[in-house]
């Protein structure tokens, strides 16, 4: 079965060889590139023009990926997203993930790497490998018969919004000290590291949804 992949990235030589790599992928075709969300959401108009997945760029100029993830997940539910990008910092990776991307790759990735990723996105519904978060992954991976309490769960769930930690101590009627507490134990009990391993976490274990 033939997938059908857009390619959404500002930079048009780099699009055309992306999309080049995917074009000879066996079960993926090239729909079109586009240059920034608002040409891809003016695509999508016709019919014929909603893809499979779109592999997106995240800086992008009129509308960037984390906006068009946002307008793609509640008018295009049925797309699926793969982030593409060379931004590696926790906010960023955090905000692609609450955007409704399914995985999250760094444009330095090798060519088959790219494959699996696409064909994982489109057979398991996700696929994140990145020098960020690889590792954490492979350890959310592995099933946890750890016992959370219920304000460490509490505190997970607000740790997966744009909140920072004083606006979740204000929200939990807590110091900032004991909200440090609940991270530091959630840390340690699920072998995580830091705020992107949490959302991974939550997201795999249906405990939050993009």
């Amino acid at each position: 079965m033939n997938y059908s992949v857009v390619v959404v990235d500002d930079h048009f030589l780099l699009s055309q060889a992306i999309g080049g790599l995917v074009q000879d992928f066996k079960n993926f075709k090239v729909l079109y590139l586009c240059k920034n969300g608002q040409e891809l959401l003016d695509k999508f108009e016709t019919p014929q023009n909603i893809p499979d997945l779109v592999l997106m760029d995240i800086k992008m100029p009129i509308l960037n990926g984390i906006e068009t993830t946002e307008q793609l997940r509640k008018k295009y539910p049925n797309v699926k997203v793969l982030a593409l990008s060379i931004e590696e910092d926790e906010y960023t990776i955090l905000k692609m993930l609450r955007a409704g991307a399914k995985g999250y790759l760094m444009k330095d990735i090798k060519k088959d790497i790219l494959e699996e990723a696409l064909l994982q996105v489109m057979k398991n519904g996700h696929y994140y490998t990145n020098t960020v978060s690889q590792i954490l992954m492979e350890s959310l991976e592995k099933e946890t018969d750890t016992e959370l309490k219920e304000k460490e769960i509490e505190f997970m769930k607000l740790a997966c919004t744009d909140m920072n930690y004083k606006q979740i101590s204000e929200a939990m009627f807590c110091s900032y000290k004991t909200v440090e507490g609940y991270r530091d134990s959630l840390y340690k009990k699920l072998g995580i590291k830091n705020r992107i391993g949490l959302v991974l976490f939550a997201i795999h274990h249906n405990m939050f949804t993009p």
